[in-house]
């Protein structure tokens, strides 16, 4: 039974220390956060150039918007 505890703990030990080394992955969380970024400008930017009804309507609220600020 001691052998058998002992193999399970340097499992867990070789399995457990790659997920406490932490290093980089705030910069895998900007990078997440860029390309969300990117993917809502790219959908922008479709919904202002697209002939679709969506990117009419989108469009429309803007500038609706916008008129109202300077009035």
């Amino acid at each position: 039974m001691k052998m058998l505890n002992e193999w399970t703990l340097k499992l867990l030990m070789v399995v457990a220390a790659p997920v406490k080394n932490e290093r980089g992955s705030q910069t895998l969380e900007w990078l997440g956060i860029a390309a969300v970024v990117v993917i809502v400008v790219g959908v922008i930017s479709q919904a202002f150039y697209g002939e679709t009804a969506v990117g009419d309507a989108v469009s429309g609220k803007f500038i609706e918007f916008i008129k109202s600020i300077g009035s």
